[in-house]
């Protein structure tokens, strides 16, 4: 696992290869082509939580050598300083646009990045819930420069897409998800792929430290549930 700046860390399995493509097809093709550093130099994902944005923009770090990964909701509390020398990183990611529109102090440095890296030859992604002209920047350059971006927007995966994304997600762990145990969790649970990712992880952890199959049973068991 690579070290980022300010020690944000990518996860393991935030690949290309561990998103499970479903009806964004079209997304996930821009992505790979903007890591490889062919077609726009711009990328901008929307979509509604649990879609895959925070997967896309790290699997494209994780393609680019050297690239910054930027989730703004964590880092809110740092400042906008956090952005400092960004645009010198070959690609930069920039998560959760949405937490810091129509803050003054940190429109203008966002502003600023996105003029660096045109004039650097940086890469630029970024994500937020709404498409650009949504997010309520009150810097209109900003706002134009946003909602110039190519746009793609990601759409959440049906009950037989998720179960295939979970399916997916176990073989990279090495972990055989029984038909039982899959239903389970989409039932049992919030639809929505991050959550049950976060939820596989603490699984495959009880799994291996018990060296149990992932059950139902053994699942009501980790959480705590009574059957």
């Amino acid at each position: 696992m690579r070290q980022l700046p300010l020690g944000m860390r990518l996860q393991d399995r935030a690949v290309f290869a561990s998103f499970l493509a479903g009806g964004n097809g079209l997304a996930l093709a821009a992505a790979r082509q903007f890591a490889a550093g062919s077609g726009d130099a711009l990328f901008y994902l929307h979509g509604i939580e649990g879609t895959g944005k925070s997967h896309l923009l790290q699997a494209i770090c994780a393609a680019v050598p050297g690239a910054g990964y930027f989730p703004l909701a964590q880092l809110l509390d740092l400042g906008p300083g956090v952005l400092e020398g960004a645009a010198r990183l070959p690609a930069i990611a920039i998560d959760n646009l949405d937490v810091v529109a129509g803050d003054p102090h940190w429109e203008l440095p966002l502003f600023s990045l996105y003029n660096d890296c045109l004039a650097c030859g940086t890469r630029l992604a970024a994500a937020a819930p709404v498409p650009a002209t949504q997010l309520g920047f009150s810097l209109p350059d900003l706002r134009s420069r946003l909602a110039a971006m190519p746009q793609f927007a990601l759409r959440a995966l049906d009950e037989a897409q998720q179960r295939e994304a979970l399916k997916l997600r176990a073989a990279q762990r090495g972990i055989e998800l029984p038909e039982e145990t899959l239903l389970y969790l989409q039932r049992r649970f919030a639809r929505d792929m991050g959550r049950l990712h976060e939820l596989l992880d603490r699984l495959d952890l009880a799994s291996l430290r018990e060296q149990r199959r992932l059950t139902v049973p053994f699942i009501r068991e980790v959480l705590g549930e009574r059957p």
